[in-house]
């Protein structure tokens, strides 16, 4: 459930949050629906792939040094930071070799990886945070630290509800590593020209926000995941 608006970090309660938070205090039984679809879903896949997912983790251990999740810090609801769970698509330390996000063709990724990352397997562990309460299916994808650092004011409004999985902004630039091939420097390019335009559809998803509206960006993440293009 949503905090009650005295209750949320100082640096929050702005005008520009205030109007996105007016219109999630008028979805209650949404938000409701939502948490409760996401335990009900999480406990049904982490059951599903249990087994595929202890091979997937022999494979990482057997082919690169290093442990088989990555546990990056990331942002969700009010500023709490947590550590995400990915299976790890790269070598190990990646983050002391180059930048936060990912490119096209980044030789950090390992040939498992790359399979992994194709096929989305590397987001699986992420129902782990979805029934921490962490994260949930559907929402604004957790940013690291710097990147939400850089926010406007407006942006702080996707910061009310927690962070997803998948998100319309996810289906969008699915191929987002490929856009920022060749640029000089990654962290820059991303908080200049891709974070705003991911961002729009961020805001956008939190004004329409409805939990059948979510399980709609479910459907298309799954027929985006399949190769269809939007």
């Amino acid at each position: 459930m949503i905090r009650k608006w005295e209750e949320l970090p100082d640096w929050m309660q702005c005008p520009e949050v205030k109007v996105y938070y007016d219109n999630l205090v008028t979805k209650t039984l949404s938000l409701v629906l939502k948490r409760i679809f996401d335990v009900v879903f999480a406990i049904l896949i982490l059951l599903l792939t249990l087994v595929p997912m202890i091979i997937i983790a022999v494979i990482i251990k057997c082919e690169s040094k290093g442990p088989v999740f990555y546990r990056q810090e990331r942002v969700t609801a009010y500023g709490l930071v947590f550590r995400i769970h990915k299976f790890r698509t790269m070598v190990n330390d990646a983050e002391r070799l180059g930048s936060a996000v990912t490119v096209g063709n980044d030789g950090r990724i390992t040939k498992v990886g790359k399979m992994i990352r194709g096929l989305r397997i590397d987001e699986i562990p992420q129902v782990i945070d979805v029934l921490q309460g962490n994260m949930s299916f559907v929402g604004t994808r957790p940013e690291a630290t710097k990147y939400v650092k850089e926010y406007t004011k407006e942006m702080r409004a996707t910061l009310l509800m927690p962070a997803g999985i998948t998100s319309e902004a996810s289906i969008r630039f699915k191929d987002e590593a490929t856009l920022l091939t060749g640029e000089e420097n990654i962290d820059e390019a991303y908080v200049k020209k891709i974070l705003p335009q991911k961002m729009r559809y961020n805001l956008e998803s939190i004004k329409k926000f409805s939990f059948w509206n979510d399980l709609l960006t479910l459907l298309r993440t799954v027929a985006a995941v399949l190769g269809k293009e939007y």
